[in-house]
């Protein structure tokens, strides 16, 4: 097989692998897949929504590089994939993070020479995002030749993800059954929506939100992970184009990363793990037979700290091992 070269790292992003997962269920009667996008360059599924909205900035004229200053609010990955796209631009990036970001990711953000605020009062609801996107705009609004890419809002966040849904339907030539998708801004699984539809493909889409998001109606509530739901519905969302919403838990968010990491070896992130335990949920309504596909948004090693820290999860959850020492039992449907 003959190798390309590529002519820049912001030419790798994309064509991430489909990986079947063989040994994480039993007795489960479907083939399940694993999108894994922790291969893109800086390590998330962001760094296509990222690439696609400077990208469209850079040819419109809107951003100018050694000029323009991206000002962006993010809980981690997509700041580390704009990071890095705004470095190769030599774009200035003011990132407005709140107090849950990890002290891994601001290292990461510390390297790419980000500029980084910090948001410790939520708002009126109790919650973070509000008040990132708040001191957010204050920027756009007085910081001299700012441009707010807004991923909430902005629609070539979606659009990076129909080439997602794409390479997905190219490698299982077009039988993707049921789509798993975890939801933040909701531009993943907008984009693969529109993909599904405009290629007429009869693939049944699930999403996956976290307990204490309001992104589908839900209470407001502490949450304890990055990566998907939100305290604030975003601009985005359109829920008529999920067939069936699941919510998950830290909890089993965590349980499900570390149950994937003892099967599969594989070292995902906390959304990751919400995606396959919202499988497990719905596994009993699934026809035997199927092609599954779960989209895997970024990798495990921004939640060593966290989510595969033993410490951590006692003194988040108590003594919870036996959650993972197996791999699912599932029964085959009828």
């Amino acid at each position: 097989m003959t190798r390309q070269v590529l002519p820049s790292i912001l030419e790798s992003i994309g064509d991430t692998p489909l990986v079947e997962l063989g040994k994480v269920f039993t007795g489960f009667g479907s083939r399940v897949f694993a999108k894994l996008e922790r291969f893109n360059p800086s390590g998330s599924i962001k760094d296509r929504t990222a690439y696609s909205m400077v990208r469209a900035a850079l040819t419109s004229g809107e951003l100018v590089p050694g000029r323009s200053v991206v000002v962006e609010s993010s809980s981690g990955n997509l700041a580390i994939g704009l990071a890095q796209i705004c470095r190769y631009f030599g774009l200035r990036f003011i990132c407005v993070v709140d107090a849950n970001t990890t002290d891994r990711n601001l290292a990461i953000l510390d390297a790419f020479k980000v500029e980084v605020e910090v948001v410790t009062e939520p708002d009126a609801i109790g919650g973070l995002l509000g008040a990132r996107q708040r001191r957010v705009r204050e920027l756009a609004a007085t910081v001299p030749d700012a441009y707010w890419p807004n991923q909430y809002a902005n629609p070539m966040n979606p659009r990076a993800h129909i080439q997602t849904m794409r390479e997905i339907e190219e490698a299982l030539h077009g039988r993707v059954d049921y789509l798993f998708a975890s939801v933040s801004t909701f531009g993943t699984l907008r984009g693969c929506v529109d993909h599904v539809r405009d290629q007429g493909m009869p693939t049944r889409v699930v999403g996956v939100d976290a307990v204490g998001s309001v992104i589908f109606g839900g209470s407001p509530a502490p949450r304890l992970l990055p990566g998907h739901g939100a305290s604030v519905r975003p601009a985005l969302a359109d829920l008529s184009l999920v067939d069936e919403v699941v919510h998950v838990s830290d909890l089993e968010a965590v349980a499900s990363c570390r149950r994937l990491l003892m099967t599969e070896a594989i070292l995902a992130g906390g959304s990751s793990g919400a995606t396959l335990a919202a499988l497990e949920k719905l596994s009993a309504g699934i026809p035997a037979g199927s092609n599954v596909v779960l989209i895997f948004p970024d990798g495990g090693d921004r939640y060593v700290d966290t989510v595969y820290s033993d410490a951590w999860v006692r003194r988040m959850f108590g003594d919870v091992s036996h959650l993972w020492k197996e791999p699912f039992e599932m029964s085959i449907p009828v």
